[in-house]
């Protein structure tokens, strides 16, 4: 008879890893089935998911140093992932809290008891989707995500741009899932594996055919690509940004992001990598292909076409979402070095752009809760109406930016940094004048808040302290880790190594 003894404490043992993800769908369903049950309490949802995302942080936190291979190299547990769930998950508490107090959700929906499930439905797939390690894993834990962000994209279903919004993510998403389940195919076909770890060991000791490699490899990143919002995969981003609910557009230009960088780091440190003699920081990359100038030329894209897009939009959803676009392709330029100074350097890269962009995204939800408008011309004298939320508003541009004394500043100085070290000059060239550029369009909202209509007669617009008080909490770490900024880069230096399982 077959002993399966091994095979049970693997997964006992995983089960006793999976704790955050466990919760999570505890949470999910605990969110679902009170909203159903309560009459009384149109809140009783928004409560239950906060404490679920709380305590999930309480056993992410408690995997601090481990690293571990489960589920038979399905998932993998390890500092690397828990970084960027931690910016998951703080994305997703910080999206609820703005989703209480969102007008537009509010004021359509008499109770949010599905969009706060799915927004925990989302969480827990990015989850997955941070610590795969099979193929296989990694498609369903984009599947799981994405089912619901097209849901959540196209939520309030009574505005016609939503469901435009919601059509148009579900199709580039099929798109894009069929390109990339073909792309695994072929990978399998050439390895025998959809495991990340043994599809290295069998690149390692077998010369394998490198057109077929590359053209798998490519549909396998067209995939990583659409979750990222880089060019080519990017057409959706515009549309479903502005088309979405204010909250979801946030909760996609950051954790959606997130996951897809990590998981894309992963891919191909795992799969690829091959160790270099004298050298612990370099990546040699197996397969006889440049996976460095094609991420490069990627990042030269994506950055260049997301900032010339942003240059053109009056709408504040359009300019963020073309902007996100360009801070994929600042981001890919740290992944094309292919090596940990370039993980570190996208790691701490996101933490501030988490701060930086979700507190744009709250101050242009405020606004557009009293306007009613997101217009960018709409925001003329806004400085003198609003001077708290107009200040904040400017210390988020200016970091979206990269100018100092921000947090957003010591992102792109990492970020160049490691690209320099590199050797990969011409990158951050383009990278510098690309940042030139963005700094007209993130100025064009600041003139029009100080030098437009500065006498104009219109009544200040009065916010609740608590509102004010969450952007402040956002506004003010922008600034402090612009000069204190040790702790965050420690942190994503003691994190930058994924774990290959040896």
């Amino acid at each position: 008879m077959m002993d399966t003894s091994h095979i049970t404490a693997d997964l006992i043992k995983s089960m006793g890893m999976f704790l955050p993800e466990t919760t999570l769908i505890v949470t999910f369903l605990l969110t679902m089935i009170f909203d159903m049950v309560s009459k009384k309490s149109k809140q009783i949802a928004f409560y239950t998911a906060m404490v679920g995302l709380i305590i999930t942080g309480i056993f992410l936190f408690q995997q601090t140093g481990l690293s571990y291979k489960g589920f038979a190299n399905l998932l993998v547990i390890d500092s690397y992932g828990q970084f960027f769930k931690f910016i998951i998950l703080i994305s997703s508490i910080l999206v609820i809290i703005f989703s209480y107090f969102s007008d537009e959700l509010q004021s359509a929906h008499s109770k949010l008891g599905e969009y706060y499930t799915l927004i925990i439905g989302m969480t827990f797939g990015m989850f997955l989707l941070v610590g795969s390690s099979n193929l296989i894993m990694i498609y369903v834990s984009i599947e799981i995500m994405s089912i619901s962000s097209y849901i959540l994209a196209g939520y309030t279903k009574e505005v016609k741009r939503a469901s435009e919004a919601s059509l148009k993510y579900v199709i580039f998403g099929a798109v894009s899932s069929g390109i990339m389940i073909y792309g695994i195919s072929i990978l399998f076909g050439l390895t025998g594996s959809l495991n990340l770890f043994e599809i290295n060991q069998f690149l390692s000791s077998n010369k394998v055919d490198t057109l077929p490699l590359l053209l798998g490899g490519l549909m396998i990143l067209s995939g990583f690509g659409y979750k990222i919002s880089a060019v080519p995969f990017h057409f959706w981003t515009p549309d479903v940004y502005e088309g979405a609910p204010i909250t979801i557009t946030a909760y996609l230009s950051v954790a959606s992001k997130a996951a897809g960088f990590a998981v894309m780091m992963r891919y191909f440190k795992t799969a690829f990598y091959g160790p270099i003699i004298g050298s612990a920081d370099a990546w040699n990359l197996l397969g006889n292909i440049d996976w460095h100038y094609v991420i490069a030329v990627l990042a030269v894209l994506t950055m260049t076409l997301g900032n010339l897009g942003a240059l053109w939009q009056d709408n504040m959803k359009r300019m963020l979402a073309y902007s996100s676009i360009a801070h994929a392709g600042y981001l890919l330029m740290a992944v094309s070095v292919m090596n940990d100074n370039g993980v570190s350097a996208v790691l701490i890269y996101f933490f501030f752009y988490m701060l930086m962009n979700l507190g744009a995204f709250f101050v242009v939800q405020l606004i557009s809760n009293k306007l009613k408008s997101e217009n960018s011309e709409d925001y003329s004298g806004l400085g003198y109406r609003s001077p708290v939320l107009a200040v904040c508003l400017v210390v988020f541009l200016i970091s979206l930016t990269g100018l100092p004394p921000t947090a957003g500043f010591i992102g792109k100085l990492y970020v160049f940094t490691a690209v320099l070290k590199s050797g990969y000059v011409w990158l951050a060239i383009v990278g510098v004048l690309n940042s030139v550029v963005s700094l007209y369009y993130y100025v064009k909202v600041i003139r029009n808040m100080y030098l437009r209509d500065v006498d104009s007669k219109e009544s200040k617009l009065v916010y609740s302290p608590v509102t004010i008080a969450i952007v402040l909490m956002l506004a003010i770490p922008t600034l402090l880790f612009g000069m204190f900024f040790t702790p965050i880069v420690d942190w994503a230096n003691y994190s930058a190594h994924i774990f290959l399982g040896n």
